[in-house]
C-alpha cells in the first residue's frame, strides 16, 4: 500500500513593504558626544531610528524635528531649516537609520543672529526621546 504524506504550509501575512512607517513600529534615540561647545564648535546630535514592524516602510525624515530651545524661547528647528536631499527613506526591518543633525549656532535659519553663550535644550519633537541639555561657551 502506498504511503501518503500531507504537508501543510502556512501563508505568512503580507509584510508592509514600502508603505508609510507606522509610529508604533519605530524606535527612536537621540545622542550627542558632548555637553559643552566652545567658540565655533557646532553642536551635533545623532538620531537613530529602527523599524521594528513586519517589513520595510517609508519614513519622511522631513517630519523629524530637532528643536533647540532656551527656556520658552525656540532658537532653532531642523525641520524649519531643512535643506536639500531627499527626505523620504526606506527603512528595512531591524536596520537602523542613523542621521546626524548639526546646529550652526544661529537663531533661525542661515542668516539669524549668533546664539549667545548659555544653557540650551535639544529635543526631538513628538517622540518619546530623552532631551539633551548642553552649553555654549
Amino acid at each position: 500500500m502506498p504511503t501518503v504524506t500531507v504537508t501543510a504550509t502556512a501563508t505568512p501575512e503580507a509584510a508592509n513593504d514600502g508603505g508609510p512607517c507606522k509610529r508604533d513600529d519605530l524606535v527612536f534615540n537621540m545622542s550627542s558626544q558632548r555637553d559643552s561647545y566652545a567658540g565655533s564648535q557646532r553642536p551635533e546630535f545623532r538620531i537613530t531610528v529602527v523599524n521594528m514592524g513586519g517589513g520595510s516602510c517609508v519614513l519622511d525624515k522631513g517630519a523629524l524635528d530637532l528643536r533647540v530651545t532656551s527656556g520658552d524661547d525656540r532658537i532653532w528647528s531642523s525641520r524649519a531649516c531643512h535643506r536639500g536631499g531627499p527626505s523620504k527613506v526606506t527603512l528595512r526591518r531591524g536596520v537602523p537609520l542613523v542621521d546626524t543633525v548639526t546646529w550652526n549656532r544661529r537663531r533661525g535659519c542661515e542668516r539669524g543672529t549668533a546664539a549667545r553663550p548659555g544653557t540650551y535644550v535639544a529635543e526631538l519633537r513628538h517622540h518619546d526621546v530623552e532631551r539633551r541639555i548642553f552649553h555654549l561657551r
